[in-house]
């Protein structure tokens, strides 16, 4: 590769990165319908440039989506097995919080994410499979009824941030409620239904993702 061709790939690089950076914060300020120019402004680069990087808005909003994913949930379960060791309880808990407390904040984000339908069950799975181990862990420590599963902690995060809006900046209601679902972990003599045979992630993501 000449040296050219590297700096142009470098450049590449940069611009997606401005734009997926301005794209965050974009949604995060104005909501999901912040448009694809508001986006190429604040990154300082022409539209042009945007469509062919990334196709059209759903491409942006994905790849914004995925980096916020990979920065701000991921880690969050993947702390949460390293501490299963000492309190795999208090671990979950912290987790689920973690998510809801950043969810809430970046919702204008997950509202486009839902309009375009960019997320998929894998990108979620990223999140709820490290804690999976978690759970069982939990489970296993009398800490967390054991007809939960995975798909359960999915669900609660979903109840609880869609409590979240804008006349509660401090996430106060989003805080409360998940507190409430938690509670509804606990080990106890009642059974839970069954779930149904679709996982309502599919549903979220169009039914085209891997179940």
């Amino acid at each position: 590769m000449t040296v050219p061709e590297q700096r142009q790939r470098a450049d590449a690089v940069r611009n997606a990165d401005r734009i997926v950076r301005a794209a965050i914060e974009i949604f995060r300020e104005r909501g999901p319908d912040a448009s694809l120019d508001e986006i190429a402004r604040r990154a300082g680069i022409g539209s042009a440039t945007v469509y062919r990087r990334f196709g059209d808005r759903d491409g942006v909003i994905r790849a914004a989506f995925l980096t916020y994913f990979a920065e701000e949930i991921e880690p969050l379960a993947l702390s949460a097995r390293g501490e299963a060791d000492a309190d795999a309880g208090a671990a979950l808990a912290g987790a689920l919080a973690g998510a809801v407390d950043t969810l809430a904040a970046h919702q204008g984000l997950v509202m486009a994410v839902k309009q375009s339908r960019a997320l998929s069950v894998d990108i979620a799975e990223r999140f709820m499979g490290p804690l999976s181990t978690v759970l069982t862990r939990a489970q296993e420590a009398g800490q967390v009824r054991d007809d939960v599963s995975v798909r359960d902690l999915a669900a609660i995060v979903i109840m609880a941030l869609a409590t979240a809006h804008p006349g509660d900046p401090g996430q106060h209601d989003p805080r409360r409620y998940l507190a409430l679902l938690l509670s509804s972990l606990r080990p106890s003599a009642d059974r839970l239904p069954a779930p149904s045979g679709q996982h309502f992630l599919d549903r979220a993501s169009g039914g085209c993702s891997k179940t």
